[in-house]
């Protein structure tokens, strides 16, 4: 293992902080550890994200599917607004009945250092009521960033995944959803989105999941490799590091950085339940003190029937049916089982399944352990 004490400070002298910088991308680090992670996988740059892009447009060729313009007046209006575009102007007042066409919601991702030129893949959505969009032809469409500036324009043809098929009754079956598709590299940058990266003279690692003990690691570990005072984690998610102002020596500085392995610090133990459905997730750091549970199933079952009471001979008496009821209780005589202290991850799953409790049942157990003060966990219920 190869040690590094050299300290990289910006001087303002980029010569000699270039010549500093290739001795130190010269070598090359080995962290052997367990579970190590490297900082490109659980860390993002400051400054350096994806921009969301949204726009509204007009999908037509549809096999008449499109919006109903009797209940989405908006859609006979965007058609008018488009035709008007290219010199078609049409009556005023007049109404249409475009099954072939659907207003929909155009969204886009536009990743970090995306170039004029480039493409990339576009989401339609149905705005309206249009059964389905398959088929249909996505027109030119200007996506936005939330500065209101346009950066993409979009158009083509749509991929659907779903289907949908009508009868004239009024049934209809429905596969996935029709009413959203997508193109593949559908839409075309048009302007570049300016990032903080080649400015200051330090960056900074943002952690994705919160936690000092990652973040300390992490400057530990840069510093290591870079000297002493060169990284400094600024709270549980940022870590600062000194870098070059030139950008061509910034590029390859970060692309060292980001494969330094590190070791992760342990989640918060946590216990997470689904309600909806029935998913229960323990991580490993869970524990339970010292606690005896038994879990049985209370079942009530009434049943009805019904009894015919006619009268004695020569009586004046009515033939009527009677109802009666029955009712049956039972219960389950499950087996109390016993944590001990400090029980694992391991031991709680043993003695569930020894009881053969439900995700239901086990969820009850949950809860009733958070409440006696057993559980060593946060218990979340989503």
């Amino acid at each position: 293992m190869l040690m590094h004490n050299l300290m990289i400070r910006h001087t303002g002298k980029s010569r000699a902080l270039i010549a500093l910088l290739s001795i130190v991308l010269n070598f090359s680090v080995f962290i052997p550890q367990g579970h190590a992670d490297r900082i490109k996988d659980i860390a993002t740059l400051q400054g350096v994200q994806a921009n969301q892009l949204v726009g509204v447009g007009l999908v037509t060729g549809l096999d008449g599917t499109g919006d109903q313009t009797t209940q989405a007046p908006f859609t006979a209006e965007s058609f008018r607004a488009y035709l008007d575009q290219f010199g078609i102007p049409m009556p005023a007042g007049q109404t249409f009945q475009l099954r072939n066409v659907a207003v929909v919601s155009v969204q886009a991702e536009l990743p970090a250092f995306t170039k004029p030129g480039q493409t990339i893949d576009v989401t339609v959505s149905s705005l309206a009521n249009a059964g389905s969009l398959r088929g249909g032809t996505l027109e030119r469409t200007f996506l936005q960033g939330v500065d209101g500036q346009v950066y993409a324009i979009a158009q083509g043809n749509l991929i659907v995944g779903g289907l949908g098929i009508g009868a004239a009754d009024g049934s209809r079956v429905s596969i996935n959803v029709p009413s959203v598709g997508r193109i593949p590299g559908g839409a075309t940058s048009v302007q570049e989105v300016l990032t903080s990266f080649g400015q200051g003279d330090h960056i900074v690692f943002n952690l994705k999941r919160a936690d000092f003990t990652t973040a300390k690691r992490v400057s530990s570990a840069l510093n290591d490799f870079l000297g002493a005072g060169t990284a400094e984690a600024i709270d549980a998610v940022s870590v600062k590091v000194f870098a070059p102002l030139d950008t061509q020596t910034r590029v390859a500085f970060v692309s060292e950085l980001e494969n330094i392995q590190i070791e992760q610090g342990e989640a918060v133990a946590r216990v997470i339940v689904n309600s909806r459905t029935g998913t229960i997730v323990i991580g490993e750091n869970v524990r339970v003190s010292a606690a005896a549970i038994t879990h049985g199933s209370l079942s009530v079952t009434i049943s009805e029937s019904f009894n015919v009471s006619q009268p004695t001979p020569l009586s004046d008496g009515e033939t009527v049916v009677v109802p009666q009821s029955n009712i049956t209780v039972s219960e389950e005589s499950n087996r109390m089982f016993l944590f001990e202290p400090g029980s694992t991850l391991a031991d709680i799953v043993q003695a569930i399944n020894a009881v053969g409790a439900a995700p239901g049942d086990l969820a009850a157990i949950l809860e009733a352990l958070k409440q006696s003060g057993a559980l060593r966990a946060d218990l979340i219920v989503i």
